[in-house]
């Protein structure tokens, strides 16, 4: 890891960090001779015909496309982080691109209306991460290694979101090879990394290797910023024979469950072998992934407003303008989160769990930031759109 956690880029030292104290497990075969991959896979593939008929439009979640619309904040983030081949370049961290970025790349896309970038940022993903021989992406690409991809392991949320935002394509603009694909990478990471039977309850494994019972003492490992609630929702359209609502029930009980130290915070990596605990060889640190957990909880309006009560009292005091990182052992900030977009994800929390009226520059998204704060930005914009516009001062 580049000088540890704290001397890494911030908006990856999330990502960097977890999995790099897993490395003994997580890399992939090496591809030794591979240069950057250009023939795209084709989208059209069909998969297995479901297994159960599709649920009524009313028992699914809303649709995200538009509520972005043509946004001063959507053209800057495409001008700044999206490349005209189409890859959503992560500018805190060595410039790579990675399965995460590509889906949130899709999904604003859809949001913003815009078909010509979401194509580009379809065409890239396709090209350059579907290399593996399922259906699921490789989770990281770098421009200066060849090759661009040396570990062939998935990031279970990446392949989430790009199948949701395929989702939401498809049905914003008819376009059947998007649901297709949608529907390709559902099956195959229902399939290989959630565990429905586990004693918890459905169980959502980061990734296809590293984490399971089988591959470490204290497995199978959790995440619970890879419980995408929203994305669970709208999923039945495209394989409905997974019970997407007991994924999401399992992950509420989770974060009930997952209250760890004086301020009853989730850790970023969760044992599961027992009862939930803090993961063995990881920093038991609430941090860089978990501050997506109340984003989805609030987009999705699942659970109770008590379910946000530790993040709304961690993010509601003084310093609600930054975002502490914090060591769960103690309940001590160890590091602070200042760029302006983290603290749209204070107010989204306040807005979902007490109706508190959002900062008059709450859609304004300042373009003097990374890739990772200005997603969850724009992300958070979206969210209080669909689902909390009482909260909008207009």
């Amino acid at each position: 890891m580049r000088g540890g956690l704290r001397n890494a880029a911030p908006a990856r030292r999330r990502r960097l960090a977890s999995l790099i104290a897993a490395a003994g497990l997580w890399h992939g075969p090496a591809l030794a001779q591979q240069q950057e991959v250009v023939v795209v896979p084709p989208a059209t593939a069909v998969p297995t015909a479901p297994r159960a008929a599709p649920p009524a439009r009313s028992a699914l979640g809303l649709p995200l496309a538009g509520v972005l619309g043509d946004d001063a904040g959507w053209r800057a983030y495409r001008a700044r982080f999206i490349t005209e081949a189409g890859r959503v370049v992560d500018t805190a961290n060595g410039l790579i691109s990675h399965s995460e970025g590509q889906g949130y790349g899709m999904l604003l896309a859809v949001a913003a209306g815009d078909r010509a970038t979401f194509e580009r940022v379809w065409a890239w993903t396709r090209a350059n991460l579907m290399v593996r021989s399922d259906e699921l992406l490789a989770w990281r690409w770098a421009p200066d290694q060849r090759p661009a991809v040396a570990d062939m392991n998935n990031a279970t949320d990446g392949d989430i979101l790009v199948a949701w935002a395929l989702t939401e394509a498809a049905e914003a603009w008819g376009e059947a090879s998007y649901r297709t694909a949608a529907r390709r990478i559902a099956v195959e990471f229902g399939r290989k990394t959630i565990l429905f039977k586990d004693p918890h309850g459905a169980l959502l494994l980061p990734a296809v290797s590293g984490f399971s019972a089988r591959e470490r003492a204290d497995g199978p490992l959790a995440n619970l910023s890879y419980w995408v609630f929203p994305a669970f929702q709208r999923l039945p359209i495209v394989a409905p024979e997974y019970d997407w609502a007991a994924l999401i029930r399992s992950g509420v009980n989770l974060l009930r469950q997952a209250r760890f130290g004086p301020s009853s915070l989730p850790t970023e990596w969760i044992s599961m072998k027992e009862t939930p605990r803090p993961a063995d060889g990881f920093p038991a640190l609430f941090s860089y992934n978990a501050i997506r957990v109340p984003l989805y909880l609030a987009w999705a309006g699942v659970g109770r407003p008590e379910d946000l009560a530790p993040f709304k009292t961690l993010w509601g005091g003084i310093d609600r303008e930054r975002l502490p990182i914090v060591d769960t052992g103690d309940g001590r900030a160890v590091e602070w989160l200042t760029e302006p977009g983290y603290a749209a994800l204070s107010a989204l929390t306040a807005c979902a769990a007490s109706n508190t009226p959002l900062p008059e520059a709450f859609e304004t998204v300042q373009d003097n930031q990374n890739y990772y704060p200005s997603t969850l930005h724009l992300l958070s914009i979206a969210a209080v759109r669909m689902r909390y516009p009482s909260c909008l001062k207009r």
